[in-house]
């Protein structure tokens, strides 16, 4: 296993994870912006931190390298002084500021820093106190004159699995659906491109970031090394999943994908808020995503003719997944022992996002108690972090990690 990147399915044992330690873009969290960011709770950074901090140990006390996003970055920006003059004039446009003045303060404010800190300010938030800028004109005077920031804090960084995902030995560089969170993905394109783990070490970019359609990782998930499972959900659109078919058809294993329509909501916002796989058989799964009968609409897609794609429509998960996993059974093991009640607290608080750091073994909040004693009983392993704080940006273990390397299983 030479590739920076190879993962082929997601119970392998995990050898490898990008992680981001919460920072003080999470402190620049307001009521008043909440829904800007997608926040609807503000967490405690100090017990944040803790939290994460408990969660990247267990990680490596079960044999993971820990990589952390802003140190990746700043190291990929310190390869050249004119990457780093690149990253910074294409932050600075995606961000409203392509040329001008302000654009020349921000600039120089920026440059002033060391790498590390540059980033970690770029994540945190630039307000205006921030800079020594006077407007020059009615215009700039009036333009967002309440609004406390120059550049958006990018509190949702913490959840590495969103921006790019890892598929095989590549990955896809995602187009996000909100503004506010679309930034985020440009911090692993210079990664891959210009820090020397990953970059000119033949990986494949199957999808970047420059589409109209949106794509989001934690819709994404690698059930074995030619399957994809993807959600068409509040995230991720029909037509990318279908664009992404066509990058990975015919070059490169993966031959089928198994499209879930789940609803659109903010509890349910990814695939792995909803299900997620845990052993060879097993995956959990929130009862809400099933109609009245039963069923859940999915689209399984495969090569067809000419550089087609042969779309059939499923709606019985368990079929399905016995098919493309190859498996004679299928234990699904429901949120909160699917009581309408647990299921939905539980859910609110990730309670299906688990994250697989081997077959049958797990990583959990320990909030959710009655799930996790589901899992337990159902043989799985449950590794349990603190989730006081953490769990208040709405994404669980799966959500607040980036797994490049897996062992094949």
């Amino acid at each position: 296993m030479t590739s920076p990147i190879h993962v082929n399915s997601e119970i392998g044992k995990l050898k490898a994870v990008i992680l981001k330690r919460p920072g003080h873009e999470v402190e620049n969290i307001t009521p008043e912006i909440m829904p800007r960011l997608l926040f609807d709770d503000i967490p405690y950074l100090p017990v944040a931190q803790k939290e994460h901090d408990q969660f990247a140990q267990v990680l490596r006390d079960h044999g993971a390298e820990v990589l952390y996003l802003e140190n990746l970055t700043a190291e990929a920006l310190d390869t050249d002084e004119g990457v780093k003059d690149r990253f910074l004039e294409q932050m600075l446009a995606e961000s409203g500021y392509k040329s001008g003045v302000l654009h020349d303060a921000i600039k120089e404010y920026f440059l002033g820093m060391p790498t590390l800190d540059m980033v970690n300010k770029i994540m945190a938030g630039l307000r205006k106190e921030d800079i020594d800028f006077k407007p020059l004109t009615l215009e700039d005077m009036a333009e967002n004159e309440d609004y406390p920031f120059l550049m958006d804090p990018m509190p949702n960084l913490y959840f590495t699995r969103d921006p790019a995902a890892s598929i095989g030995d590549g990955l896809t560089i995602n187009h996000m659906t909100f503004a506010v969170r679309q930034r985020e993905s440009m911090f692993m394109e210079y990664i891959i491109g210009f820090h020397p783990r990953f970059a000119d070490k033949g990986l494949s970019v199957w999808r970047d970031r420059y589409h109209d359609t949106r794509i989001e990782g934690g819709d994404e998930q690698v059930i074995n090394d030619h399957t994809l499972a993807i959600g068409i959900s509040q995230r991720t659109s029909a037509d990318a999943i279908q664009d992404l078919a066509h990058s990975l058809f015919g070059h490169s294993n993966f031959d089928t994908i198994l499209a879930v329509h789940i609803p659109h909501s903010h509890a349910m916002m990814h695939l792995d808020t909803v299900f997620t796989m845990v052993n060879y058989n097993q995956f959990t799964m929130d009862p809400e995503i099933l109609d009245n009968g039963g069923k859940v609409d999915m689209y399984v897609l495969h090569p067809g003719k000419d550089g087609g794609i042969e779309i059939t429509h499923k709606t019985d998960l368990e079929e399905t997944l016995k098919r493309i996993t190859g498996q004679s059974e299928i234990d699904i093991i429901y949120t909160g022992d699917g009581d309408p009640i647990v299921a939905a607290r539980e859910q609110w608080n990730d309670g299906s996002n688990t994250l697989s750091i081997a077959p049958g073994e797990v990583v959990t909040y320990n909030r959710n108690y009655v799930s996790n004693d589901m899992l337990a009983s159902h043989g799985i392993k449950v590794n349990q972090i603190e989730s006081s704080e953490i769990s208040r940006g709405r994404g669980g273990p799966r959500c607040m990690s980036m797994p490049i390397v897996r062992e094949d299983i």
